[in-house]
């Protein structure tokens, strides 16, 4: 009965999600409709006799509280002032100069694929800057794009190099990084030096290749001439900061890692003061900059508005995903996931196939790879312990794989928003990204297994 339910649920859910409804409501009203249905065919209780309200009614939105209370004054503290500062290195321009300075190298290879192949390379290192997949894929539209085009590639390999920059959400300072490695039990900065590090150093060059042959293969195919044209000046020098300006998106991170066990472990860093002291550089160097006190205040709105953004987006999301991962376990689902799988066989290594796969396949579907990972991640610790693994060692394929699998979407935001930017249909990208995200897929996979499965 337990399963029944929780598959018609969740089914409905991914319907209206696809339908292009808001994924909060949609997974709020689900996880509440699944802890009503287990009480009231007595497949379980939302809360222990001592936590209870007294009232089954009120005992679902007690949990709601008490997860949205918990999240918010940490791991939604955390997130919120990563988003607070990407907004204010965007405002201030200051990310633009970071890709403004760091293209230039680029431009002494020679073949105009080598630099497309690049210049991704170059996307998912600025992506440790840089959070935001469509933020970055827009910032490197304006920026990187043209320099592509005048070089002689495609206007659909450009396109499709871009939008697939930010294909492993890997910083230490993604959403997606804490929230995994908060349910992991790992500070964050272990999780990104000790996992998250060696499976992109794998994936970044594996696909760099995929990117040079599949966009190479198809020009070629589609009988696109390489042909170098002169490049059209797309930003003036008076809206451009100075390129100093370049090191400001990277200070939080330089903290993080310095003031961190890898270096100087007596002096105490954290994500949250790290933006906070990255923004208050920020103002001092734009006083210097404009030389105007009440700018420099006014534009600190920026900031604060990032913050309530992560607030009413993110951190939502993330406690509606655990009230529907709540509904799940309360009306027995997972237990009867698990027992299945230890019965046909599947053991700890099918569970994390399984798990991949719904996500990889969600995030396609959806156009999202953070509302199927953040509501699966709550389940994992539950489903780790009982097949006796790591939680990290689901934890952290499945994050992965839904920031690769979103690539493949034509829904999806950094494809929807680079294809328009480049004026052709996401739907002829995908084709070209396709390719270099399933062996994205497959590489995160395999050197999981070989890297942290024992």
């Amino acid at each position: 009965m337990g399963i029944v339910i929780s598959l018609l649920v969740t089914f409905w859910v991914g319907y209206l999600i696809v339908k292009k409804y808001k994924p909060q409501p949609v997974l709020f009203m689900a996880g509440l409709i699944l802890m009503f249905a287990a009480v009231a065919f007595g497949l379980g209780t939302i809360l222990p006799a001592k936590a209870s309200t007294g009232s089954v009614l009120f005992d679902a939105f007690e949990f709601i509280k008490q997860t949205m209370s918990s999240r918010a004054a940490g791991l939604g503290l955390n997130i919120m002032a990563v988003g607070g500062f990407a907004r204010y290195m965007d405002h201030i321009g200051a990310s633009k100069a970071l890709v403004k300075l760091t293209i230039k190298p680029l431009l002494a290879l020679r073949s105009p694929y080598l630099v497309m192949a690049g210049a991704w390379v170059l996307g998912m290192l600025l992506g440790l800057c840089i959070n935001s997949a469509s933020g970055l894929a827009m910032l490197l539209m304006v920026t990187v794009f043209p320099v592509l085009i005048s070089l002689g590639v495609s206007r659909l390999s450009a396109v499709a190099v871009i939008a697939t920059t930010l294909c492993l959400d890997w910083s230490p300072s993604d959403t997606g990084t804490i929230l995994s490695a908060t349910t992991a039990g790992i500070d964050p900065v272990i999780y990104w030096t000790n996992y998250q590090i060696p499976i992109a150093a794998t994936v970044i060059p594996v696909v760099a290749v995929l990117h040079y042959f599949t966009q190479k293969w198809f020009d070629k195919r589609e009988g696109h001439v390489v042909q170098a044209t002169e490049l059209a000046a797309t930003e003036t020098d008076e809206n451009m900061p100075p390129m100093i300006y370049a090191i400001l998106p990277a200070l939080p991170l330089a903290l993080i890692l310095i003031f961190s066990s890898l270096w100087i472990s007596w002096i105490k860093m954290d994500i949250i003061k790290a933006m906070f002291i990255g923004v208050a550089i920020g103002m001092i160097f734009e006083y210097i900059r404009c030389r105007d006190g009440k700018k420099v205040l006014n534009d600190i709105q920026s900031f604060f508005d990032g913050l309530g953004m992560q607030m009413a987006n993110v951190i939502t999301l993330i406690v509606a995903g655990e009230t529907f991962a709540k509904g799940l376990t309360t009306i027995g689902t997972i237990d009867a996931i698990i027992a299945s799988a230890q019965a046909s066989g599947f053991g700890a290594a099918g569970m994390i196939l399984v798990m991949i796969g719904i996500i990889a396949v969600a995030s396609v579907v959806m156009g999202s790879g953070n509302a199927p990972f953040f509501a699966f991640a709550a389940l994992t610790p539950t489903v780790a312990a009982k097949m006796s693994i790591a939680p990290v060692v689901m934890l952290l394929p499945m994050h992965f794989a839904a920031s690769a699998a979103r690539a493949i979407s034509p829904i999806t935001a950094v494809i929807v928003v680079s294809s328009s930017m480049g004026g052709v249909s996401p739907f002829d990208v995908v084709k070209r990204t396709a390719i270099p995200m399933i062996g994205a897929l497959i590489v995160i996979v395999v050197a999981n297994f070989l890297f942290f499965y024992q």
